[in-house]
């Protein structure tokens, strides 16, 4: 028997070989699933981080109803799951969100700073396509104008 003392070498391999790794939305396509899947962890060290993945990889993620109080400041602020301090706290003494140690956190917590950037310059490369229409829309008016003048200055 396996489970007898000191007996700890195996003469057969395993029974049941896995054929193919577990997908969480196999079978689960709820918005929430996607969610969790989408969710970026941020603000925690490497090893919380892990710990955070191999809960959404194996669906053990379990996002939270309502906010969870803050250890630092008291408040119900804690709006990610597993984590014990919010945002704020965590970012001010930089430390990690979901663990609370010094350790050295991967993913800082900031605004999408890329995203910011991206939509940014989309602003403005809309507010500068709208601009050159207006004025070839008012080019194009005066055009027509000067058109109508001429044209009736040659009547």
């Amino acid at each position: 028997m396996s489970s007898q003392k000191g007996n700890v070498a195996r003469s057969r391999p395993q029974r049941h070989q896995n054929t193919f790794s577990f997908k969480n939305d196999k079978f689960d396509k709820s918005v929430q699933t996607k969610k969790i899947n989408a969710k970026l962890h941020d603000g925690v060290c490497q090893r919380c981080k892990e710990v955070l993945e191999w809960r959404v990889k194996y669906s053990k993620y379990k996002p939270l109803s309502k906010p969870k109080k803050c250890v630092k400041c008291l408040q119900k602020t804690v709006k990610d799951s597993y984590h014990i301090m919010c945002r704020p706290c965590a970012g001010e003494l930089e430390v990690c969100a979901k663990c609370g140690k010094k350790e050295d956190i991967v993913i800082p917590f900031n605004k999408e700073p890329e995203k910011t950037e991206n939509t940014e310059n989309n602003l403005s490369s809309n507010c500068r396509r709208r601009c050159l229409r207006n004025e070839d829309e008012s080019d194009g008016d005066l055009d027509f104008d000067v058109d109508l003048d001429d044209a009736e200055e040659d009547n």
